[in-house]
């Protein structure tokens, strides 16, 4: 009995501080969106961070040693592009800081397996 209370109360305390956590986050702090390109999935985040953005794009699945195109573009320029060999566990990664232009930003991830077709994902902020 006195194991159950502790575990309850722990997990009530868990809960509260997970909703206080999100409650304070700022609106549009974090923005991430999510497609799937050639078999692999793939996934576009926006943070605010010091009066501009940190931008990340991320993919997984993709077969090992394979080579994809990742282009990252802020307001229809480009701000990173390479191409990059997935690792042993079909991942790979691209960041990039960005500075907020005033007005609303948008920023697009493309990704294109070297000789496939290119897949992409916008997001926006004000």
């Amino acid at each position: 009995m006195k194991k159950n209370l502790i575990a309850t109360t722990a997990l009530v305390a868990t809960a509260a501080a997970g909703t206080a956590v999100l409650t304070a986050a700022p609106a549009n702090a974090d923005v991430e969106r999510r497609g799937s390109c050639a078999g692999a999935v793939y996934e576009l985040n926006v943070d605010r961070e010091r009066g501009g953005f940190e931008v990340s794009g991320d993919l997984e699945g993709a077969r090992a040693g394979s080579e994809w195109k990742v282009t990252v573009r802020h307001d229809g320029t480009v701000a990173t592009s390479r191409v990059l060999r997935a690792d042993d566990e079909g991942e790979l990664d691209v960041e990039t800081r960005r500075r907020n232009t005033g007005g609303k930003d948008t920023f697009t991830l493309s990704v294109k397996p070297v000789g496939g077709s290119a897949c992409s994902l916008s997001v926006s902020l004000r």
